[in-house]
């Protein structure tokens, strides 16, 4: 003290990330760590932005809870129905599914299996009930564990899969229902209650998912059968484009690269969509059968079992496309040249094969029907020529040997080109091996002597030379020419093994014209199969 004022000191610490968070600078509002209430929104906003149907049937969720809820909410319902109302909630959260055919589908299920359930509790609890009460829980026991072992077993029957869920809604609805009579001691009184619930929540499902913004699983299946023909072809085109665009000098080592992985080819993830929409297809093609005429689909008994076959007959022809895109992202490549030299052929094989694809697309997405015929003979015409082709120039594809002497047939320009770019590939070559080995047998001392350089660094320069020239000419994977070093450098076999190489790699460009090919060939049975359905849907005349 000392007649002397206390003093205090105050420390303040310095302003953290957390204080500028909450100082409310603008570019950090909303962050909290990593975690951006921004980017989150955003994300939302896609999501929901890629398919309207999804906010749709959220809506149509809560209105129809909301709905049933409003039986509990206010006091007459409750009165008359009680605690057993809350069943109606349940029904309307089990039942509710995206499309109005899935919401009638588990609608049967679920109201076949409430009565039948139902049916067995209330005769299951009258006989307990008539036996005493020593043998009625006993005799309920028993029948608890007899229902669930058969419809557990039955529901694994090929034939009742479609009715799974019926099986299930049997179980737990029996087990509550003649459990909870057991215990209140009014079985019927209870069963007929939750009967009553159950009845009431499918009715708002049905009646909600129907006039409310309806999503209907044809339209769905339609919509995505016409999708994977324009995915099909686009990808058929930019496999073909970039094909034969490469030049071989930018290839990416395949241990790098996974097939899945394509960020430069989006047509390439529609192609592999297509492939794994075969569920998705299935599943929208039963729930399409439980729904009414509407739309443009006004018939009884619509064929919806015919989009699944077409979609079948597509995914086939996708195959072909994907093993097109392996041949694309391989290491083994054929020259360029080589590819260049079959380009017209191919182009014009590919471009009239696509539109054969979309036009098929067309006529189901417009639901019209047209003679492909001459599109058809179009692509089968194309395709002959492409064959004649590389009859005349098998020799290219096979081995690099001296082309036929057929002076009644004149060769391409352009496989002269390719002939006598390999030759001179070859004397070029035998001709770099005999002045490096007069160069090492005369000047290998003085010239050591002199430059001060290694023997090793001469032969690499001289690799890396001929590795250039490879690049140059040759779609070959520079691992390689890196073996032929590992070897012990270029040796005077080497000749020999580089053509038995360039004959390996012109074997890919036989891969993928056979592949395109193929292609086409599955193209007949697509046609049959959108002619088909195009017959047992009835869709209008092209002509008409």
């Amino acid at each position: 003290m000392n007649g002397k004022k206390a003093s205090v000191e105050i420390n303040i610490p310095p302003a953290t990330k957390t204080n500028k968070l909450q100082s409310g600078s603008g570019k950090n509002f909303g962050r909290v760590g990593d975690f951006s209430i921004q980017a989150w929104i955003w994300k939302v906003w896609e999501f929901a932005k890629e398919d309207s149907n999804r906010v749709k049937f959220s809506f149509k969720v809560g209105l129809a809870v909301l709905l049933v809820s409003l039986l509990i909410l206010f006091r007459a319902p409750y009165e008359i129905f009680g605690t057993n109302i809350i069943w109606s909630i349940l029904t309307v959260a089990i039942m509710f599914e995206y499309t109005v055919g899935a919401t009638f589908n588990r609608g049967f299920n679920r109201a076949l299996g409430s009565l039948l359930a139902g049916i067995l509790a209330i005769a299951i609890a009258q006989v307990a009930l008539s036996t005493g009460r020593v043998a009625e829980p006993i005799i309920i026991g028993i029948s608890i564990f007899f229902i669930g072992t058969v419809t557990s077993f039955m529901k694994q029957w090929s034939s009742l899969v479609p009715y799974e869920y019926g099986f299930r809604v049997i179980l737990f609805t029996y087990c509550l229902i003649i459990v909870s009579g057991y215990r209140m001691g009014n079985p019927i009184r209870t069963s007929m209650d939750r009967l009553y619930s159950i009845a009431i929540g499918g009715f708002v499902a049905v009646l909600v998912n129907v006039l409310v913004f309806p999503i209907w699983a044809g339209e769905q299946l339609h919509k995505e059968l016409v999708s994977s023909f324009h995915s099909v072809a686009d990808s058929l085109e930019e496999c073909v484009k970039k094909y034969l665009e490469d030049e071989g000098f930018d290839h990416p080592e395949f241990a790098s690269t996974v097939m899945d992985e394509f960020p430069d080819e989006p047509a390439y993830k529609k192609c592999k969509s297509t492939l794994n929409c075969s569920a998705k297809l299935e599943a929208l093609a039963l729930a399409a059968k439980w729904e009414p005429p509407h739309g443009r689909f006004r018939h009884f008994f619509y064929p919806w079992s015919e989009y699944v076959k077409v979609g079948a007959v597509l995914r086939y022809c996708a195959y072909e496309v994907m093993a097109l895109h392996g041949v694309l992202h391989s290491e083994i490549q054929a020259p360029y040249n080589l590819r260049y030299t079959f380009q017209t052929e191919i182009q014009d094989v590919t471009s009239q094969a696509a539109e054969l694809v979309r036009s098929l697309g067309k006529d189901i997405g417009s639901m019209t029907r047209s003679l492909k015929t001459s599109l058809l003979k179009s692509v089968h015409s194309s395709t002959e020529r492409l064959q004649r082709t590389i009859d005349m120039h098998s020799y290219l594809l096979t081995t690099y040997c001296e082309p036929p002497d057929n002076s009644s047939k004149p060769l391409p320009k352009l496989s002269y080109t390719l002939s006598s770019t390999l030759s001179d590939l070859s004397n070029q070559l035998q001709a770099d091996l005999e002045s490096n080995n007069l160069e090492k047998n005369s000047n290998t001392t003085p010239q050591n002597m002199f430059s001060g350089t290694p023997p090793a660094a001469q032969a690499e320069t001289y690799h890396e030379t001929m590795r250039k020239q490879s690049r140059r000419l040759h779609s070959w994977p520079s691992r390689e020419v890196s073996a032929f070093e590992e070897d012990g450098g270029f040796t005077a076999d080497f000749l020999p093994r580089m053509k038995a190489l360039e004959s390996t790699a012109t074997l890919s460009l036989a891969t993928f014209t056979s592949l395109l090919i193929e292609f086409v060939a599955r193209l007949d049975h697509l046609v049959e199969a959108v002619d088909q359905l195009s017959k047992m849907a009835k869709f209008k005349n092209e002509n008409l």
